[in-house]
């Protein structure tokens, strides 16, 4: 069981948006030792560290396969290139995601074919989906952004019957699920990432892919490795995306811990709940909330502030030296890179206004009860609502 390092409760002047060092060093001689083996071995490049943790995250993913990459964005390219996708094609996602889920598509000279995203889940709205589809349209990159899952029924029940792959972007929702199916088992391909931001976080850049074809397992582990079989004889033009024996060592080790760190994070996310309740902030910022076929990991707290608000209140709360984070600032529709898409402004309205509200708590494994009463304290004295009616929750 992992032991936090916690501050003291008299001590909390400050909130890190995250402490990467604090969830670190209950596990370092755990990592260390790990290191020490592969330094030994010699082998950095593949091996049983990675071996393992492929077998773990689809295990996680309720998927037969696993393949290591190097970067959750590089999971995202490799699994368009394994389906195929060509100049010409059309692939369908959210604008309000991270660059990388619509900068594959774009690399491989398709078209990234933008979609509205749902006001309470910020997830894809899936009604919005099938009059997108063209001719042209080859895939729906569903992206189950801050730790909860999109509904999936309609989009591969939709998938299924147009004869389109799904690739899911689980980059922020490991170990999440819909209706008791877990993320990255439900598409064609799971695409994970292993950010240090992650729920799941390396010590640099990482990345998996899961799936259930084992036609489609060979053909990634095969693109993922200059398309190279056997050794210095290619069969396909790959890119060279190998997830370090290093940064398997690490991840081996946090995923043990997986269970427990998505339960503290659900638990952070209900206290959040009851304080801005109780401050009497719920009239003013909309929180997220899960749903009972959802099992959210939590990735981010994400309130919503209204009224061109947002922007100000976090400066405040910057000066309060409570970290915040805003995921995304610019819809990537209104990005300059894809000027060239010629969306018009205002034809995703609700990823537009997200843009604009959108703003993130600390929500890390290690934080404490006290360093969250903080966080609010302070937020509740910006809006103006901290008065003697508020009152710690035990």
């Amino acid at each position: 069981m992992v032991t936090p390092l916690s501050p003291n409760v008299s001590d909390v002047t400050s909130v890190p948006l995250l402490d990467v060092a604090r969830g670190n060093q209950p596990l370092k001689a755990e990592i260390m030792g790990a290191f020490s083996s592969i330094i030994d071995s010699g082998r950095f490049i593949g091996g049983p560290y990675v071996e393992a943790l492929e077998q773990s995250v689809a295990q996680v993913s309720d998927a037969k396969f696993g393949i290591g990459c190097a970067s959750g964005s590089d999971a995202i390219l490799l699994a368009l290139m394994a389906i195929g996708i060509q100049p010409g094609d059309e692939v369908i996602c959210p604008s309000f995601t991270f660059f990388a889920t619509a900068s594959a598509v774009d690399r491989l000279g398709a078209k990234p074919v933008f979609v509205d995203i749902d006001p309470v889940t910020l997830n894809l709205d899936v009604a919005k989906i099938e009059n997108l589809i063209t001719p042209n349209t080859r895939a729906i990159i569903p992206v189950h952004l801050f730790g909860r899952c999109c509904e999936m029924d309609p989009i591969l029940d939709l998938a299924k019957e147009r004869n389109l792959h799904v690739i899911e972007d689980c980059a922020q929702s490991i170990g999440a699920s819909d209706q008791g199916r877990r993320a990255g088992g439900m598409g064609s391909i799971g695409c994970y990432s292993f950010y240090p931001t992650k729920n799941i976080g390396g010590f640099g850049d990482g990345g998996l892919l899961t799936t259930n074809d084992e036609k489609l397992a060979a053909r990634l582990r095969l693109l993922a490795n200059h398309g190279m079989a056997p050794r210095y004889y290619h069969q396909a033009v790959g890119i060279n995306s190998r997830l370090d024996a290093l940064q398997a060592a690490v991840l081996l080790v946090k995923m043990k811990h997986l269970e427990t760190y998505s339960q503290r994070r659900r638990e952070n996310a209900i206290y959040y709940q009851q304080l801005i309740r109780r401050a009497g902030l719920s009239q003013i910022v909309s929180m997220p909330v899960s749903s009972p076929n959802c099992e959210h990991v939590w990735n981010q707290f994400t309130i919503r502030i209204a009224n061109g608000r947002r922007d100000e209140v976090r400066r405040r709360l910057t000066e309060m030296q409570i970290g915040t984070e805003i995921y995304y600032p610019m819809s990537l529709h209104q990005q300059e890179c894809f000027r060239h898409l010629s969306v018009p402004s205002g034809s995703l309205p609700e990823t537009e206004r997200a843009s604009l509200e959108v703003l993130s708590l600390p929500i890390f494994p290690e934080l404490t009860k006290a360093e969250q009463r903080f966080a609010i304290d302070g937020l509740a004295k910006i809006l103006g609502e901290y008065s003697l009616a508020y009152r710690r929750v035990a």
